[in-house]
């Protein structure tokens, strides 16, 4: 692993409709090879962050009113999504947005093609999905519609790895997914990243999952950071493990969050 300048996100402020502060000074960065985790509650501003990276703020009438985001060394701000994909970063969206008519083979293509591959790349690169997620290639002339919502995450990781990816931007993966089939895309994106050396910041609720997987990680919270540190110190934490491991005692929502930011 390498500590080159790679992904850098410095002090950003995000605004809805020119009314609506999401993000409120959010620092982080990703180092090449690494997976970094970012946790917080529901609506504590993950997926906004990961837009904000990827350039897909304005589909939902927001914009980046302070700070920058650099992608090895390059202001992303006037970038269109599709250069950043281009660059290689891609973002998985929330919710498994894949083409319900298309079979799964379908979705996977459809990801090569922004490539704009040879025959040969593109057959090649489908092969390589296939060794990653061997249960697609049994499904690979299925209906994605029809497949179940393991199978569809599968494929839309797939799908964004068919673009050669250097970092790819993961939102809520194991959302409304079976324990079993959870453990088994973690593992999968763990060899990814070893393996062939893909980067992932990785949105999650799910801590006590992803930090077992991550280097390192950042939590959120009303749409700032809270704490960062590598993964084993935000574990061992009590007050990260208390209201975003699940620890908390019952009853005690109304417990103090977490005060102190860490840089």
């Amino acid at each position: 692993m390498t500590t080159s300048k790679f992904l850098e996100v410095d002090n950003i402020e995000v605004l809805y409709s020119q009314a609506i502060l999401a993000l409120r000074g959010v620092s982080l960065r990703v180092e090449e090879g690494y997976i970094v985790a970012l946790l917080g509650a529901n609506g504590a501003g993950k997926t906004t962050t990961l837009k904000a990276i990827s350039n897909l703020l304005g589909s939902e009438r927001g914009h980046l009113s302070r700070g920058s985001i650099t992608w090895r060394g390059e202001i992303t701000g006037t970038l269109d999504p599709a250069d950043l994909v281009a660059r290689g970063v891609v973002q998985v969206l929330e919710g498994r947005h894949i083409f319900h008519q298309l079979t799964v083979e379908e979705n996977l293509l459809s990801g090569g093609f922004v490539r704009r591959p040879s025959h040969r790349e593109l057959t090649n690169d489908l092969e390589r999905i296939y060794n990653w997620f061997p249960r697609l290639k049994q499904r690979r002339g299925v209906r994605c519609g029809l497949t179940s919502g393991g199978e569809q995450q599968m494929v839309a990781i797939g799908r964004a790895m068919m673009t050669r990816p250097t970092l790819v931007l993961l939102d809520e993966p194991s959302m409304g997914l079976a324990p079993i089939i959870v453990e088994e895309i973690f593992h999968i994106i763990r060899d990814l990243n070893r393996n062939e050396g893909v980067s992932f910041l990785l949105a999650e609720q799910n801590a006590h999952l992803v930090l077992q997987f991550a280097d390192h990680g950042y939590v959120l919270e009303n749409g700032r950071v809270a704490a960062s540190g590598t993964a084993a110190e935000l574990a061992g934490r009590d007050d990260v493990a208390e209201f975003y491991l699940g620890t908390a005692a019952a009853g005690s929502a109304a417990a103090e969050p977490i005060q102190t930011p860490v840089a």
